[in-house]
């Protein structure tokens, strides 16, 4: 984006589902009191606001980007007030928002395959990075054997489809490798 100063080839979805999944998460590790999912939920959650700004900053339609991001913000002020102030009970709060958490953790790692018609039609992988899906697949990887290690449901489960999605990318840049730019190539001839 930086560097083309356009956000064309780039999915706003992504970088939102993974604000709320960081933000969720932080809350998660909070309650629970593991300081490994509070350290990497509250880097990843900064982080993620960061891209989001500059996402914002060279997005044509900004309307529509900070529509979507209110709205899931709105949806995630209101889970943190039920989680904090209707349920009582820490255990049933901790039960109910690690299942609020793991919704967030599938849809995050589904986002991605939002264009997945629009890559098969166009038999391009131009709009996915090959860098993130393997970053992708190595996080859900580990965040799938942590879950195991703590007999954690909550974090095990949902990152299983993190694993599976990111087979389906690969697949797909397999099946559709991504070409030289053909500005670089007209250059080249």
């Amino acid at each position: 984006m930086r560097m083309t100063r356009r956000v064309d080839n780039v999915q706003f979805l992504p970088f939102l589902t993974t604000d709320v999944n960081n933000l969720s998460w932080l809350s998660y590790g909070t309650m629970k009191g593991d300081w490994t999912l509070i350290v990497v939920n509250a880097v990843g959650a900064v982080l993620q606001s960061l891209y989001i700004l500059v996402y914002l900053h060279y997005c044509p339609r900004k309307h529509a980007v900070l529509l979507q991001t209110a709205a899931l913000l709105g949806v995630l002020l209101l889970g943190f007030g039920y989680f904090w102030l209707l349920v009582a009970d820490i255990e049933d709060r901790l039960q109910q928002l690690g299942l609020f958490c793991s919704v967030f953790t599938i849809s995050m790692y589904l986002s991605p395959l939002a264009d997945l018609a629009k890559i098969i039609q166009t038999k391009s992988t131009q709009s996915l990075s090959f860098s993130l899906t393997i970053a992708t697949l190595l996080t859900a990887a580990s965040w799938t054997l942590y879950g195991f290690r703590l007999r954690d449901p909550y974090i095990m489960v949902p990152n299983l489809p993190g694993i599976l999605t990111s087979f389906i990318r690969l697949w797909l840049f397999w099946k559709y490798p991504q070409e030289q730019d053909r500005n670089y190539q007209l250059l080249q001839t």
